[in-house]
């Protein structure tokens, strides 16, 4: 990694501060205005708010409306900062989509290398899920007949299976680089926990080993998700221990774009997961192998086991709860087939030491079975002790999966994060609720922080109306596609679950006279927002893009939002509603209402945006109605049929 030069002179007489000072100001105040960019006192104000953070290493939680110019401001100090240390800086981003955002053609990153002649080293660190598997590739393309997968096979580059030199390596293998493959295509042929990266005999050709050689070495910016993040936080200790670094370099300062939403992530990264289906594909590697008769006997046993425990799993869970996580009753029972598959699994770890030592097992599948059946132990301790871990079934198709996650996660993050001496800046339209940073700074387990506000500079009353339609779901999806015909520009239609998306797509869609309209999950969703940015006339439907996305002009000048985005009544939220005085109050609302607003920030992105909103709700969730209004930016119209 090659330190680049400050961008600015630093002299004797100056510390660093005073310098990066004296040239912010010029940013602002000379250069931006020259170059054609409105001085903006908001952005100015922030820039300078952040100024301390840096100097004091401290955590800063920075709420800019939308326009302030949040991005620019924090990035000519990450950038500044950077290369002052000789350290990268790491820009987590709430999800993969947003970081293509943020280095797009037209993203704040190529405007500042434009309007300043900078040469800013960026590159993107995206979670492993993210990247092709050369051996479910191979094993799929054996099995299928899809020719998509054909065609991915078909791109892989020469070196991958060729005597190519290591010189001629390069990274590839990225999600977005086949865009034409569905969300289920790509999952049968991309990185899982099953497999065992570390004994694998293409890692040094596979593209995300090369990846992560490239992204390591950036001189300025790494950009990354919340969750690769926080999957290299609880991974660290334990990569090093087997002698590999860690998923990312140390940082010299970390801003988490969204911040709002890094408990999710935080919680995610520690997650166990446990399907029906894999203990049955990982112990088939093993009966592969030459192994004895009492170890395929026992094999068989325990398979039978995990069957009979699942089924008491299903049998044991909320069947009323609508939500994808269903929770599950504790049976004593279900405890007693628990205990019983975990003495059956000990079991056969120790007759894998034996078998080990005979040499008749392949490395690479013993490798597998033994880290698959130890997080399965694992999971298994967890599930028997009860210790406050949040346990729910995921059903999908005939698979089923066990999914644990621990109940809090700030004890974690207060030692494993925010007690390193670095910047944390955190960068969001909506960070407080009703002014209050304190709700996120307890759930991420920050003592000490700075924190500031400033609103948007856009002028909402001349650039937006803002309609509420109180009606039933009957009608709902009819009134929805009248609007969407009626407005031929670029829509945006927000739902709250999948579940919500699929419902529009199959029972009201049809009446849509126009197209095309772009389904999240139909394709790679970087590639979709980019569809979506090109047509002007087009629509995009999306669960999960409630937060960053940023398309200005009339490719996007209608929001419609199919209904308040509450949690779901999910064990995961369930958790947090047991540990409180008064749930709706202190979990749900402000949940809602911090989305709420990030849902509404879709639409004005540029002082020259305009265009309508409209937001659907059911009769009984009328009575929100003046929390609605106390942070919508203009007052809304109300529309009953």
């Amino acid at each position: 990694m090659a330190t680049k030069s400050l961008p600015f002179p630093l002299t004797g007489d100056q510390s660093f501060y005073e310098a990066l000072g004296d040239w912010i100001g010029d940013v602002f105040y000379d250069i931006f205005p020259e170059k054609g960019l409105e001085l903006r006192d908001e952005q100015v104000y922030m820039a300078f708010q952040l100024e301390q953070a840096f100097k004091k290493k401290s955590v800063m939680f920075a709420e800019a409306g939308v326009g302030t110019g949040k991005t620019l401001a924090y990035l000519l100090y990450t950038i500044c900062y950077a290369r002052y240390t000789g350290k990268p800086a790491i820009i987590a981003c709430s999800d993969e989509t947003l970081i293509e955002q943020l280095v797009k053609k037209t993203g704040d990153i190529k405007k500042i290398e434009d309007l300043l002649g900078l040469e800013i080293d960026v590159r993107l660190a995206k979670s492993r899920e993210q990247y092709l598997c050369l051996q479910k590739l191979e094993k799929a393309s054996m099995h299928s007949d899809d020719e998509d997968l054909d065609d991915v096979y078909s791109q892989l580059p020469e070196f991958v299976y060729g005597k190519g030199s290591m010189t001629s390596f390069y990274p590839y293998g990225d999600r977005k680089e086949y865009p034409f493959l569905g969300d289920e295509q790509w999952k049968q042929v991309n990185y899982d926990s099953l497999q065992d990266c570390l004994s694998c005999e293409l890692r040094h050709r596979c593209g995300q080993t090369l990846n992560r050689e490239f992204y390591r070495a950036a001189g300025d910016l790494i950009v990354c998700s919340h969750d690769f993040y926080m999957e290299h936080v609880w991974t660290k200790d334990a990569r090093k221990r087997e002698g590999q670094l860690p998923l990312l370099p140390e940082a010299s300062a970390v801003i988490f774009d969204e911040g709002h939403l890094l408990e999710f992530a935080a919680q995610k990264a520690l997650t166990y997961r446990t399907s029906l289906s894999n203990l049955s594909v990982v112990l088939d590697k093993l009966s592969s192998n030459n192994i004895r008769e009492k170890t395929l006997y026992l094999v068989d046993r325990i398979i039978e086991q995990h069957d009979d425990w699942f089924a008491k799993i299903s049998r044991h869970t909320d069947r009323e709860n609508a939500s994808e996580r269903r929770s599950i009753n504790r049976h004593p029972d279900l405890i007693s087939s628990s205990m019983t598959l975990k003495a059956s699994i000990d079991e056969l770890l120790e007759e894998l030491v034996f078998e080990s030592e005979l040499y008749v097992i392949d490395e690479y599948d013993l490798k597998i079975v033994e880290e698959y059946l130890e997080q399965v132990l694992f999971s298994l301790k967890l599930f028997v002790e009860d210790d406050g871990a949040i346990i729910w079934l995921e059903e999908s198709g005939s698979d089923e999966t066990l999914v644990i996650m621990p109940r809090l996660v700030e004890d974690i993050l207060r030692e494993e994060v925010f007690s390193k001496s670095i910047p944390f800046i955190f960068s969001s339209a909506t960070l407080a609720v009703k002014g209050d940073f304190s709700y996120l700074a307890n759930s991420l387990g920050i003592d000490k922080y700075d924190a500031f506000s400033v609103s948007s500079p856009f002028d909402y009353e001349e650039s937006m109306d803002v309609n509420i339609h109180i009606i039933d779901e009957i009608s709902k999806g009819d009134i929805q596609v009248e609007l969407l015909n009626a407005h031929q520009k670029g829509s945006l239609l927000l739902f709250n679950s999948k579940e919500d998306q699929d419902l529009f797509r199959f029972a009201s869609s049809h009446g849509i006279n126009r197209s095309p309209i772009y389904f999240e999950g139909d394709e790679e969703i970087s590639t979709l927002v980019e569809k979506f940015q090109l047509n002007e006339s087009s629509i995009l439907s999306s669960h999960h893009l409630w937060e960053g996305l940023d398309v200005p002009g009339e490719s996007l000048s209608q929001v419609i939002i199919d209904s308040l985005p509450f949690p779901p009544k999910d064990p995961v939220f369930e958790a947090k509603r047991k540990h409180v005085n008064d749930p709706l109050m202190d979990v749900d609302l402000p949940y809602m209402l911090l989305r709420f607003q990030q849902g509404i920030g879709r639409l004005i992105r540029t002082s020259f945006d305009a265009g309508s909103i409209h937001i659907f709700i059911k009769t009984e969730d009328a009575r929100w109605m003046d929390e609605l209004t106390a942070v919508l930016p203009v007052p809304p119209k109300t529309l009953q049929p």
